[in-house]
């Protein structure tokens, strides 16, 4: 578990960090972030920010047991889960991020998709998928295309800030996309 919140100084030092992937050859999903928030860069933890609803989901939804501590995110490897981010430095806002930045990172995520070979890629982001992709229209949910035989999903961003989801529509969209991956 987290012992302490980062100090002002700590996340203003946190900026342009990155922190590592979670992640290993052959996964069920692979989450995709946008990119690391300063909370995220400060503790070297993904969606560590205490009102980012990603755990909370992840659990509530049925991919994990229990509810995960961001500091936990590596016992996600053994249920066939892992984590990286379209952008990999750390911003207090996703909109300080330019579309350059995102483009760059939708071809990062295709190379790691040919390298690691998931099952699944679900961005967490439509606004940033649908740049990152170069697909306008793209939809919360399953997508008609892939990476390779990587099958690609997006989901709503989990950020505190995202009022237009609710916890409980949030985990219903987690949901399905578990119901996706097992039972196909």
């Amino acid at each position: 578990m987290v012992s302490s919140r980062p100090t002002r100084e700590q996340l203003a030092a946190a900026a342009g960090t990155t922190i590592p992937d979670v992640i290993e050859p052959g996964l069920d999903v692979l989450f995709c972030g946008i990119n690391p928030g300063l909370y995220s860069g400060a503790t070297g933890y993904h969606f560590a920010r205490p009102g980012n609803r990603f755990w909370p989901a992840l659990h509530a939804s049925g991919f994990t047991p229990r509810r995960f501590d961001p500091s936990e995110q590596h016992e996600l490897l053994a249920l066939g889960l892992g984590i990286t981010n379209v952008v990999n430095r750390a911003t207090a806002r996703a909109d300080e991020l330019t579309g350059d930045e995102l483009r760059a990172g939708g071809l990062r995520l295709a190379e790691k998709a040919a390298r690691y070979r998931p099952r699944w890629l679900a961005v967490v982001g439509i606004t940033a998928y649908r740049t990152a992709f170069g697909r306008p229209r793209a939809a919360v949910g399953r997508q008609p295309h892939s990476l390779g035989e990587t099958r690609l999903w997006v989901l709503p961003n989990p950020s505190g800030l995202n009022a237009h989801w609710t916890p409980t529509t949030l985990a219903e969209a987690f949901a399905d996309l578990r119901h996706a991956v097992y039972s196909e």
